[in-house]
This record gives structure tokens, C-alpha cells and sequence, in this order.
């Protein structure tokens, strides 16, 4: 069966309808497709950080994770975020199963920044799917926390997008990045399109332009960088319209889809 990766982006995770795990948990029962769920948690890490008074750094601009910033990310995403997902799961009648990237060494990471600058920022550099493949063929669903680990047992916060292109690539599957919106948006002529296809070269044109911008860029640049590293297909969906996931798994036109190469289109 195809595996298809969902990373949920923190931002909108408590706003996504029942029908979105309705949906989910239908593809994995009707056999469509083997769903495995990564999310973020940025929002709510914040939060926590900020109701602990602890000051946020940033070194040329990007935020510095100390050990301390890492036990409340582990404490807000592994724990907290982790089994509200597993329960909404379980309310549509699924079996979701909480997995942070540490157990078992699921995802083995390593420092993003060498000169330890940035602190426990992380990526993954190898993932066991030994795990994941024994919770799918229990008929669970993997719900997945990016905290990855490195050999010596120190701990790393990975950007989800990040995390789940690599348990993608080394699952063989297809990525899907959830997003609030239909797909990437576009007024050409006085009317709104959606992409529904974008390449490469296509997207760092309109990153330039400034059509694709905020959050889209950290999405559809993961979406390459996974397509590079071996991913079968990306994608960027509407999780609030969760007939266009369906749609999609069924090779409907859907989202917006993200390629190396060939030319794009319109809808």
C-alpha cells in the first residue's frame, strides 16, 4: 500500500475539522493509502516558553534553541500536542499511535549549525522505519513529534517540514504538507488561481515576485528539498477541505502539486 506522509504545521493544528481525521482514518480502513502524520508546534512552544518567562535568543536572526528551550519543546510536541492528535484520531474510530523521533532512535539527527551557534537545532540524518512500519501493520496510524537524537543521546528540535520529508524519502513515499489555504494562489487577470502544478524554477520566480511568501516559502522549499532527497511526490493541500486529501490519494486534481522540473499550469 502507498504511504503518504502529512505534516500539520502547529499554527493549524486546533482549527483542523474532525472530518480532516475522519478522512484520514477512512484512507487507512478502505486500504487507499498507509497515512503517517508529522506535525509542528510552534505556537504553542512559544506560548510555553513565554508563560515560563523564558527569553527567546536569536543569533543573526534565527532563533537559538538552548537545553532549556528543548525540554519545554519536547514536554509541548511530544507530549501535549502529540496525544491530542492520537485522540482526534481515535474519535473518528482509528488507532493512532504517539511516536517521538527518540524512540527507538526514529530519527536520528544531527546539529543544523556545526559551530553550535544555533544550539539543539537539529536534522535528520537517518530514520528507522522498522517503527513505523510496526505501527502501520497493526493497523495503526503513526503520529510522529520531530524531536530527533544523535548517538551520544543528546536530543535536537527539528523543523517539521524538515522531519517529515525525511521519514518520506526513507519510507518511499509521497509528502504532504497541509496547509489553511486551497494550494498557491495566484491573481492573474483580476481572478485567483491555484497552481496546480509549480516547478523549481517556477517557485523561486514568484518567491522573488512576492506570490509566494510568509509560511508558503518554508513549504514549498521542504517540498523540494524532498523531492531532491528521493521523495515520490509532493504536495501542498487545503486541510480544511479534507475531500482534496481524498482527492488527491485518488489522482485527482488537487493542491497545489510541487516538481524539479516540467512546466507548470493553471487550474
Amino acid at each position: 500500500m502507498n504511504t503518504m506522509v502529512l505534516k500539520v504545521g502547529g499554527s493549524i493544528l486546533g482549527k483542523l475539522p474532525d472530518s480532516f481525521f475522519e478522512t484520514i482514518v477512512q484512507l487507512k480502513e478502505d486500504n487507499i493509502c498507509d497515512p503517517i502524520l508529522v506535525h509542528g508546534g510552534g505556537p504553542e512552544i512559544n506560548a510555553a516558553l513565554e508563560q515560563m518567562e523564558i527569553e527567546t535568543k536569536f543569533v543573526h536572526g534565527l532563533r537559538v534553541t538552548t537545553q532549556e528551550d528543548l525540554n519545554v519543546a519536547e514536554m509541548v510536541m511530544s507530549g501535549s500536542i502529540n496525544k491530542k492528535i492520537v485522540t482526534n484520531i481515535q474519535k473518528q474510530g482509528g488507532y493512532g499511535f504517539g511516536l517521538s523521533g527518540v524512540d527507538g532512535k526514529l530519527l536520528e539527527a544531527k546539529p543544523v549549525d556545526p559551530s553550535g551557534e544555533l544550539g539543539f537545532v537539529g536534522e535528520v540524518i537517518n530514520v528507522n522505519t522498522v517503527w513505523i512500519e510496526a505501527v502501520m501493520e497493526k493497523g495503526a496510524i503513526p503520529v510522529i513529534s520531530p524531536i530527533g537524537v544523535d548517538p551520544a543521546g543528546q536530543q535536537y528540535n527539528i523543523n517539521g517540514d524538515m522531519a517529515a520529508a525525511g521519514v518520506a524519502e526513507a519510507m518511499g513515499g509521497k509528502l504532504a504538507l497541509i496547509s489553511d489555504i486551497p494550494g498557491v494562489m495566484e491573481t492573474i487577470e483580476n481572478e485567483k488561481v491555484i497552481h496546480s502544478t509549480l516547478t523549481s524554477e517556477q517557485i523561486e520566480q514568484k518567491i522573488e515576485s512576492g506570490v509566494i511568501y510568509g509560511g508558503m516559502i518554508p513549504k514549498v522549499r521542504s517540498a523540494l528539498k524532498s523531492l531532491e532527497g528521493g521523495v515520490a511526490e509532493a504536495v501542498i493541500l487545503n486541510g480544511f477541505t479534507p475531500n482534496d486529501l481524498k482527492d488527491y490519494v485518488e489522482g485527482k486534481k488537487a493542491g497545489t502539486k510541487v516538481m524539479l522540473e516540467k512546466e507548470g499550469t493553471y487550474v
